[in-house]
């Protein structure tokens, strides 16, 4: 049975506060990570303040929105949390508890009134996936919309204790001749992602591959939800896997394996999950779209303030949300990272980002769409042939962003493109290219 949480109105009194007009780019980029933490917290503690621009009145006060037991569906907790979608004109939103990412879709594809969901946190590439209908029932394309990117970075590979001594860590190398002779053996060798195509997959493919194993051939890639992974590998369902947190750290301090690296060693700063939502919702809804936007994205400026990180381990952790102890949590977000093997590191670069300095963490960029999409072609999961640009353009809604950023009386003025991104093997990626990226690969499974 899903939970949900009604975002209830906050009881306050204070009057409206009205802030300055947006200062430039320029100002804005300098100054953003300081008064970002301060309009946000004055906005938590004035819920009936105005923003700089007000978007048109809701036409709806509430939508159905879908949430699994991660660390990056924090900004949507905290959202329902705060009364931040009540703040926005959208009283009747309900954040509900998904059982895996199969299940987010199978409900995504019911829609609110089919008794499913409208939208929520969701893995980059679903939204492709879903629009193309590559893993929707009998091909059918749900269209679908990018409307924010809810975090980057935050997500592990961990691997059984049984391996602590073979040396494997972000070199995946020292597993190719251990999986080989289990292989020659007659043995199967799972490793576990949560859903086929998704940003786990991805990240589980790219890491082996770098290290000379082929996903393809050389594991038997399985599909794990989230919440079910440290109880999979402590039976030894699995050799390894790659999921989100609290679950790499929960299975380190279980002493059931250890992080061999955290994905933002493989590609700093990558893109995770996103708000995602159905587009016939969106198109018929779309000032009560930017108002859920606005109350996310206010959401996304706390969850990165460093004095709010215990609060948000502690409210996430509850029973009715992830039922995980805050020990589990608080660690990662505030970039600690226990390897486990008794190494452990204080890496604020690697901790979740939900906004940046200016919001470039939150704005959805069209050129990392680009890279999922060219990355599920490799892996064949999308055709060769698909016209890239074309599925970007009409499933991103950065134009979105940008109205609900000015909503809250900022400016950035993001573009497209992020630029060239570079992983950690030396592999590049030009947004402007993406053949070379895929001419570049040596192994790859393209349909």
């Amino acid at each position: 049975m899903a939970f949900f949480i009604r975002a209830m109105p906050r009881q306050s009194e204070d009057q409206p506060m009205t802030l300055p007009n947006p200062p430039s780019r320029r100002a804005f980029l300098k100054t953003a990570a300081g008064t970002l933490a301060t309009v946000a917290a004055a906005r938590l503690a004035l819920p009936g303040g105005a923003w700089a621009a007000t978007p048109g009145t809701p036409e709806v006060t509430g939508a159905k929105l879908g949430y699994i037991a991660l660390t990056d569906s924090a900004p949507l907790v905290i959202a329902a949390e705060k009364g931040l979608f009540a703040k926005y004109g959208m009283p009747d939103v309900l954040v509900e508890k998904q059982a895996s990412w199969g299940a987010t879709r199978d409900n995504m594809a019911l829609g609110s009134g089919g008794g499913g969901i409208d939208g929520g946190h969701i893995l980059r590439p679903k939204v492709h996936l879903y629009s193309t209908g590559s893993v929707m029932q009998g091909g059918q394309g749900l269209p679908m919309y990018t409307l924010l990117n809810l975090n980057e970075d935050g997500q592990g590979l961990s691997v059984r204790q049984d391996y602590a001594d073979s040396g494997v860590g972000l070199d995946s190398a020292p597993l190719r001749e251990i999986f080989a002779a289990r292989r020659a053996a007659g043995q199967e060798i799972p490793v576990a992602m949560t859903f086929p195509g998704g940003t786990h997959d991805l990240w589980m493919r790219y890491w082996l591959a770098a290290g000379g194993i082929d996903p393809t051939t050389d594991v038997d890639l399985i599909v794990v939800p989230p919440p079910q992974m440290v109880a999979n590998m402590k039976v030894g369902n699995m050799e390894a896997f790659c999921v989100g947190e609290p679950w790499n750290e929960q299975l380190v301090n279980q002493r059931i394996g250890f992080t061999a690296a955290t994905t933002g060693e493989l590609w700093s700063r990558h893109p995770e999950k996103v708000l995602g939502m159905r587009a016939d919702w969106v198109d018929a809804n779309p000032n009560a779209t930017i108002a859920i936007m606005m109350a996310v994205m206010e959401a996304q400026i706390w969850c990165d303030a460093p004095e709010n990180k215990q609060e948000m381990a502690e409210i996430v952790g509850r029973r009715q949300w992830y039922n995980v102890p805050v020990a589990d949590i608080v660690g990662r977000i505030q970039g600690r990272i226990n390897y486990g093997r008794d190494r452990i590191e204080d890496r604020p670069d690697l901790a979740m980002k939900f906004w940046g300095e200016a919001g470039e963490t939150s704005y959805p960029w069209k050129s990392l769409d680009a890279w999922f999409i060219t990355e599920n072609k490799r892996w064949g999961y999308l055709p060769g042939d698909l016209d890239t640009a074309a599925l970007v353009d009409r499933t991103n809604r950065s134009d979105l962003w940008l109205a609900a950023a000015a909503g809250l009386g900022l400016n950035p003025g993001f573009g497209d493109s992020r630029g060239v991104e570079t992983f950690f093997d030396g592999a590049t990626f030009d947004p402007a290219d993406p053949g070379a990226y895929l001419d570049a690969q040596s192994i790859k499974a393209m349909v």
